[in-house]
């Protein structure tokens, strides 16, 4: 049965300003502040927040600094703001190292994470944390590795990372954290790329605290097809899996001026999962143009940016992405109550 699209609550990435909160500083906690206030009038729900990767941190200062954040939000007459996280695994906190110093280091790494989300008042902490994110393998020559040997290469990384996403979802269950991993693209990272391979990955992870997040992007550029998607979220569901969804457009852009096979992604999606949708879109702020080599313009930022009439600023394009996701979101419903209705009353007159 499709949940019904009033129901669903809508995020939307705070990627489309920042990878960094900054929540020591008290000046751009109004910055952040003023985001969700335009946020919540357009008619978003809840926000996701990127966590950016720090090192040598005290943490349990590193993870007050987060409860503070939150303290501001609430303050500000935010109190019902419901967050997630996003986390990514790094060169120097790596689950899949073969070293067991890297890996408990790693462990302890991600748990503040955990720590962090908790802090915010989230349940759900998503992102690669499985390998560092964009980190690709090399030879000792420094060669990169590439195909069969990459993945065969990855065998052992996956085995060893095992341990320590198990122990990490214990920790997680302890906070009433869900752990969302999110395979992502062969263009972004060597892997998990596919939701096959994280299901596989998975096979070996007990704890059922560890998850999925699913992309629409990824699985535009990476997935197997409609038919095997909507198997594979048919078993993500079936085994208390499936955490967490996004829809993203391929090129992390203006999600209502993309190519995204709704129909194809949602309906499977809202047959098996009741929780939380989240835009992301990826602006082309200074943390980005590079690493994702973005050719677009960036959507201007109101407070940050000079306005510019000739291009879209982000609040506009957040907003034309909420209401994109919405009418795709009722559409389908109706589809799914329709054919509800036609096939009970095909039935009563036969």
């Amino acid at each position: 049965m499709i949940a019904a699209a009033p129901t669903r609550d809508i995020y939307i990435s705070f990627f489309m300003f920042t990878t960094d909160l900054r929540p020591t500083d008290a000046a751009y906690q109004k910055v952040i502040i003023e985001h969700i206030r335009q946020l919540r009038s357009i008619g978003y729900a809840g926000f996701e927040f990127p966590i950016a990767p720090t090192h040598d941190a005290d943490r349990a200062a590193e993870v007050e600094s987060y409860a503070a954040l939150r303290r501001a939000i609430d303050d500000a007459g935010f109190a019902d703001v419901r967050l997630t996280t996003n986390v990514g695994a790094t060169r120097t906190y790596d689950p899949s190292s073969p070293y067991p110093e890297q890996r408990n280091a790693a462990l302890s790494y991600l748990k503040s994470r955990v720590d962090i989300t908790a802090a915010l008042g989230g349940e759900i902490m998503m992102g690669p944390i499985v390998l560092p994110y964009g980190v690709y393998p090399l030879t000792d020559f420094g060669e990169g590795i590439w195909s069969d040997a990459l993945q065969d290469a990855l065998v052992e990384r996956y085995g060893a990372a095992r341990a320590v996403l198990d122990a990490l979802g214990r920790h997680a269950a302890e906070k009433n954290v869900k752990l969302a991993i999110e395979p992502i693209t062969h263009w972004e990272t060597p892997g998990p790329n596919t939701l096959a391979q994280l299901i596989s990955f998975l096979e070996g992870v007990p704890s059922r605290q560890v998850g999925v997040c699913i992309d629409s992007a990824h699985e535009v550029l990476d997935g197997a097809g409609p038919a095997i998607f909507g198997e594979e979220v048919h078993r993500l569901s079936a085994d208390g899996r499936l955490h967490y969804v996004q829809v993203s457009p391929p090129d992390r852009g203006d999600l209502r001026r993309s190519w995204i096979p709704w129909g194809d992604f949602l309906r499977p999606i809202l047959k098996a999962y009741s929780g939380p949708i989240a835009v992301e879109i990826f602006n082309a702020i200074p943390a980005f143009v590079g690493s994702l080599r973005l050719t677009r313009r960036k959507f201007w930022i109101p407070g940050e940016d000079t306005p510019d009439s000739r291009y879209p600023d982000a609040y506009t394009i957040a907003a034309q992405a909420l209401s994109a996701t919405r009418e795709q979101l009722h559409q389908i419903s109706a589809e799914g109550r329709d054919g509800a209705i036609s096939t009970r009353g095909g039935h009563h007159g036969g």
